[in-house]
């Protein structure tokens, strides 16, 4: 598949799912626009994926801070791909969490991929054409202990997602997400045995890795699925199936 000529944004860029989505956009010809909070990792990376084939730029953006989220899509320009990838996901019971924190996930990410595609949708629908891929999780589909803001955020996340594929899909928009299973990134390596534990549920027995998910990430955002639109692709091994 080609993204030759195409403009991509990925926010949350510089490592894991983001990161190797850049690199596959890159290496598929397209214009890539990374994002992230450090700006000298994030010149790094866009150096390195560039090294490899590809048109890539970094610009730092914060997106728990909605100035810099309007900046970031200000930036970024007229943009063909948007892939929602930024997030955090806390860990705990929900009377241990800090309502700030709380707070913060719902920023990052929920408010922000409202407002980069609020900013951005304009510009697709002048030229009739674009996509838009969310990232979410599996736990948007079912109660899991410890992850009661990240489930809630991404299950919100897909409630957009169908709701801007009903309203951009007739003029040329389409809007999927994806929800990854266990995923093997820099991030989840902090979780140790929490993430083997995650694992351990799922039919095929093991991790994904960013690289996996990231090709499901391509896939959703080429034309290679033009008629799908407003769907919700599991990438968890099998987990929500069972």
């Amino acid at each position: 598949m080609s993204f030759k000529g195409k403009t991509v944004l990925v926010t949350g860029g510089t490592s894991g799912i983001g990161r190797a989505a850049a690199e596959k956009f890159a290496a598929a010809g397209a214009d890539v626009v990374i994002s992230g909070r450090d700006e000298a990792k994030g010149r790094e990376t866009a150096s390195q994926i560039e090294s490899g084939g590809g048109s890539v730029r970094f610009v730092a953006a914060d997106l728990a801070d909605p100035e810099a989220t309007l900046r970031l899509a200000q930036a970024a320009g007229d943009v063909d791909v948007l892939v929602n990838n930024a997030g955090i996901f806390p860990f705990g019971a929900t009377h241990e969490v800090a309502i700030e924190l709380v707070r913060t996930v719902l920023e990052v990410n929920v408010t922000a991929p409202f407002a980069l595609t609020a900013a951005l949708v304009p510009g697709m629908l002048t030229r009739g054409h674009g996509s838009i891929v969310n990232v979410s999780t599996m736990v948007a589909s079912f109660g899991n202990p410890g992850m009661s803001a990240y489930g809630a955020s991404k299950a919100a996340l897909e409630l957009l997602t169908k709701a801007w594929a009903a309203e951009y899909g007739p003029r040329g928009i389409r809007v999927n997400a994806v929800a990854p299973g266990p995923t093997i990134t820099p991030a989840t390596a902090q979780m140790g045995e929490g993430l083997d534990q995650i694992v351990a549920t799922v039919p095929l027995g093991r991790a994904a890795s960013a690289d996996e998910i990231a090709s499901a990430i391509v896939f959703l955002a080429s034309d290679d699925a033009s008629y799908i639109n407003g769907a919700i692709l599991a990438a968890d091994g099998g987990r929500t199936a069972v």
